[in-house]
């Protein structure tokens, strides 16, 4: 059956990847919503093309271009994060694909869990603020957590036939990003520029950045615990340069799967929408002599703090891989506004780790709460670094 979907954040690098597979596929999906924070320009040529029902414009500044220009169109023009919020709920979607950047995936994405929209996921920030709602949630309402990270949409794939209970471990590939294998003294004068060339993917700026840093990576140990219930000791982080091996589950009989392809996010996108089955696509195929050598090193994580600050949030939880998010949102911001140097942005998050309010069993308003605290205490010690 054709399913009925709506796009939170289709301006963005998933969100324009999401369409182009739909384009493709137009027996597969149809477009009920589009959303956009600020790039009202594109999401007005997505809205002509697929024709939605509805959009939102997160910033209400842009409403009146987006209304005026979509009024001879039968498309509903709402904005803000109220709207946002509240248009996940609509009955005609059968599918929310979550691409949002950040924490401000988490609310819209709980409210379609709670909706019984089954969720595509590629805001992984959502399940690291507040992974026990989030997936309490999807149980509660039958409701599927698709992984669209390539990461784990490789081991939800090896996993299918498969029991959790025979799961000894997994391995979550990085590339490296940029800087891997430089040494220290290298990256203390680093700019932006430098790391936002990814060796392999193409990506938004915040998560380029995180890859850079191997915080993509740090997130995505968290987000698998809870998509897979594995413990933290279960979760390996292995570099992997080039990003042919998407990730790997080792079983308790020593015998391993691992899932392949081409460094493309076109193809988790449409094992996404697809599933339960595989449809047949054009997308480039792999050609093992192209790769003769695969490689495989362990992550630095002294030089790239980032993964193991990661590590301490997740075996402590509560609210700390909540506040670690929020002060790595802060840091990664001030690096791209030239504000924070690019080995300076641990200090922030671990700063962050150690001053915030520590809450073991955390509600959603401590989420709220936690993630505004870590905020503006990462913003206040952005600001003296600089006095």
């Amino acid at each position: 059956m054709k399913k009925r979907i709506a796009i939170l954040g289709s301006t963005g690098s998933i969100g324009t990847q999401a369409l182009e597979v739909i384009r493709k596929h137009p027996d597969l999906a149809e477009v009920e919503v589009l959303s956009a924070q600020n790039n009202v320009d594109l999401l007005i040529r997505q809205a002509k093309e697929f024709n939605p029902n509805a959009v939102v414009i997160g910033n209400q500044v842009h409403y009146q271009k987006a209304a005026e220009a979509l009024r001879n169109n039968p498309v509903k023009v709402f904005s803000g994060k109220d709207a946002l919020d509240q248009i996940v709920e609509m009955e005609s979607i059968d599918l929310v694909l979550s691409a949002m950047v950040g924490y401000a995936g988490l609310k819209p994405t709980l409210n379609a869990l709670k909706a019984g929209k089954h969720i595509a996921l590629a805001n992984k920030e959502t399940l690291v603020v507040a992974g026990d709602l989030v997936t309490r949630e999807a149980s509660r309402n039958n409701c599927l957590l698709l992984p669209v990270d390539s990461e784990h949409s490789a081991i939800f794939q090896c996993l299918a036939g498969e029991q959790i209970k025979t799961v000894e471990k997994i391995y979550l590939t990085a590339s490296g990003g940029p800087f891997r294998g430089k040494e220290k003294h290298q990256l203390i004068d680093i700019k932006k520029e430098a790391a936002l060339k990814h060796p392999n993917w193409k990506m938004g700026n915040k998560i380029t950045i995180d890859s850079a840093s191997l915080m993509n990576k740090g997130l995505e140990v968290i987000e698998a615990h809870w998509l897979f219930g594995l413990r933290p000791d279960q979760i390996e982080v292995i570099i992997h340069p080039q990003s042919v091996i998407h990730s790997i589950v080792q079983f308790i009989d020593g015998s391993m799967k691992a899932q392949m392809g081409t460094p493309d996010m076109k193809l988790p996108i449409l094992y996404a929408l697809s599933f339960p089955v595989r449809v047949a696509s054009d997308l480039p195929r792999f050609n093992f002599l192209d790769y003769p050598k695969l490689t495989f090193m362990p992550p630095d994580k002294k030089m790239f703090r980032n993964l193991a600050l990661a590590y301490q949030a997740l075996e402590k939880g509560g609210n700390l891989p909540c506040i670690l998010n929020a002060a790595n949102e802060a840091a990664v911001q001030a690096f791209l506004d030239d504000r924070l140097g690019f080995l300076e942005m641990p200090d922030v998050i671990e700063h962050c780790m150690a001053k915030c309010s520590f809450i073991p069993n955390p509600a959603y308003e401590d989420y709220v709460q936690s993630h505004h605290e870590s905020m503006e205490k990462a913003d206040t010690y952005i600001q003296n670094l600089k006095n």
